[in-house]
């Protein structure tokens, strides 16, 4: 099966005309009504924020290689988004980046870095990087498709298997805590801990609150910053239960520790438990709490960091 896997056989590289020629040839070009790929977007920083998330994550970025023209590179996004197991597997163990490839002429420099072999395998193509930007899988997807009744498409068995093949081992949540207090207590702070689980909106709300360039080094002078997921880490949701007095209030939950892993404040407050905290009320909560944990954060940069997670609930405006 030919498919829209352009093998890009010939000796000079190939012009944009010629790859409507030849995608016309086998009715291979095709308009997508909703665009797949962001054609503006700066590929290279989307990698590098996806591989910033994997690391927080313990998860491993998914990397897209097409181009909206591609009729075959939008039916294996359609697979992706629409098989309700492959959304949840993508979901809880990748941070997906769709790169546009245009007509072979964008983003040729990534295709070289990350050694996507566009030449011999046409698009679209997969590629799988740990968390620290190392190559883990390249793959072709002419292996996925598969024709049925006339109508065309992306076995999701098969990419499942690949998913599953290439998905990041699950940490164990102890291991984690050790080190997150063994490291606490040699620069003489708090351990700042939070879980969370890949389906909450507000998990990633708070972590990304957190991580913002203006804000981790403002709460690295006073904490050691950890997450558990407790779906996705070895005994998460046990530790979680140890700490949290109350069993009921949704996640994300949070408590600081000591050192010695003792609890000195959860996010449970008298209305319950601040999760992110969004409203006015939850971030001036968050505010008390966080000024009876803080030792060198000043009283600007807590302000600072309060202000961060106001500033979520303001809309943001297009430039």
């Amino acid at each position: 099966m030919i498919g829209l896997h352009l093998l890009l056989l010939f000796a000079s590289p190939v012009l944009p005309a010629e790859l409507g020629t030849f995608a016309a040839t086998f009715g291979q070009e095709t308009k997508s009504e909703k665009s797949v790929y962001d054609e503006k977007a700066d590929a290279g920083k989307q990698i590098s924020a996806a591989l910033a998330k994997a690391k927080r994550n313990n998860s491993r970025v998914l990397i897209q290689w097409g181009a909206n023209w591609c009729g075959w590179c939008v039916k294996l996004d359609h697979t992706m988004q629409t098989d309700g197991k492959l959304r949840r597997k993508i979901l809880y163990e990748y941070e997906v980046v769709k790169v546009d490839v245009g007509r072979f002429d964008k983003n040729m420099d990534l295709v070289k870095k990350f050694g996507a072999d566009l030449r011999s395998s046409g698009i679209p193509f997969l590629t799988v990087l740990d968390q620290n930007g190392k190559v883990v899988q390249n793959q072709e997807t002419a292996g996925f498709e598969v024709e049925a009744e006339g109508k065309s498409g992306h076995d999701p068995k098969k990419v499942m298997a690949f998913l599953e093949k290439h998905q990041a081992p699950y940490l164990k949540a102890e291991s984690l805590l050790a080190a997150g207090l063994k490291r606490a207590e040699k620069e003489s702070k708090k351990l700042f801990l939070s879980f969370g689980a890949p389906w909450c909106g507000w998990c990633h709300k708070l972590e990304d609150t957190l991580a913002r360039a203006g804000i981790a080094p403002l709460m690295a002078k006073d904490f050691v910053v950890l997450k558990i997921d407790i779906d996705r880490t070895l005994g998460g949701k046990e530790i979680m239960n140890r700490y949290r007095r109350q069993k009921s209030g949704g996640i994300p939950w949070f408590v600081f520790l000591n050192p010695k892993g003792e609890a000195l404040l959860t996010s449970d407050g008298p209305k319950g438990n601040l999760g992110c905290p969004y409203t006015e009320e939850e971030v001036h909560a968050f505010g008390q709490v966080l000024e009876k944990m803080a030792v060198a954060l000043t009283a600007e940069e807590q302000r600072t960091i309060l202000n961060a997670f106001h500033s979520n609930r303001r809309p943001k405006v297009k430039s």
